[in-house]
C-alpha cells in the first residue's frame, strides 16, 4: 500500500492500466516491461489480457514472432541490419527460424525472458486480469493459467481504468 493510501490521500497515488491484446514474442515485451518498470516506481499496475494477449498468462509459453506485416523488423546479421522480405513468412519454417534468431539475440544480449518478466510482475503485485469472455471464446480453463491472476470481464478492467492516471492499449 502506498503512503498516500495509508493516510487516506489518494490524490498523489499513481496508477496505470494496460490492455494486452497481442501474444507474440515481440509484442509480449512492451506490456511486461512497462508494467514491471511502473511497479518498481510504486505505480499500481493492472494488466487486462484479452484476445490474442490472453495466452501470455498460460502456464506454458511457446511464443513466436512473424515477419508478416512487420517491415520494421531488421535483424542484426553479418555486421548490418537485414530486413525480412514480406514474402518470407510464406516459406515453411521461416517463422520458426526468425523466432529462434530473436530468442538467441535476446539471450546473447542478456534481455530477460517473458517468463522472467511475467514472474517479476507477479512478485511486484501487478494485478493481472484474464478476460473471461476470451477464456470462454477460446476454451481456456483457469487451470491453463498461471497462479495469482484474476478472471474478470471488461467491467472489472474498467473499474480501475476509469481511475487510472495512465491507460495503455498494447
Amino acid at each position: 500500500m502506498l503512503d498516500n493510501e495509508k493516510s487516506g490521500n489518494m490524490n498523489n497515488a499513481k496508477s496505470m492500466s494496460i490492455i494486452v491484446t497481442k501474444g507474440s514474442l515481440d509484442w509480449a515485451y512492451p506490456p511486461f516491461i512497462l508494467a514491471t518498470t511502473a511497479a518498481a516506481m510504486d505505480v499500481n499496475v493492472t494488466m487486462f489480457f484479452t484476445f490474442y494477449g490472453l495466452p501470455l498468462l498460460n502456464k506454458n509459453l511457446d511464443l513466436k514472432i512473424s515477419t508478416l506485416g512487420n517491415p520494421a523488423m531488421k535483424m542484426p546479421m553479418m555486421g548490418m541490419h537485414m530486413a525480412m522480405p514480406n514474402l518470407a513468412p510464406m516459406i515453411p519454417g521461416v517463422d520458426r527460424l526468425t523466432t529462434t534468431m530473436m530468442k538467441n539475440l535476446i539471450k546473447k544480449k542478456g534481455v530477460a525472458s517473458i517468463e522472467e518478466l511475467r514472474e517479476a510482475a507477479v512478485e511486484s503485485d501487478v494485478r493481472m486480469i484474464a478476460c473471461q469472455m476470451t477464456m470462454d471464446l477460446f476454451e481456456f480453463s483457469p487451470d491453463d493459467m498461471i497462479e495469482g491472476i484474476e478472471i474478470g470481464g471488461a467491467a472489472t478492467y474498467m473499474e480501475g481504468a476509469l481511475k487510472s492516471d495512465i491507460n495503455l492499449y498494447i
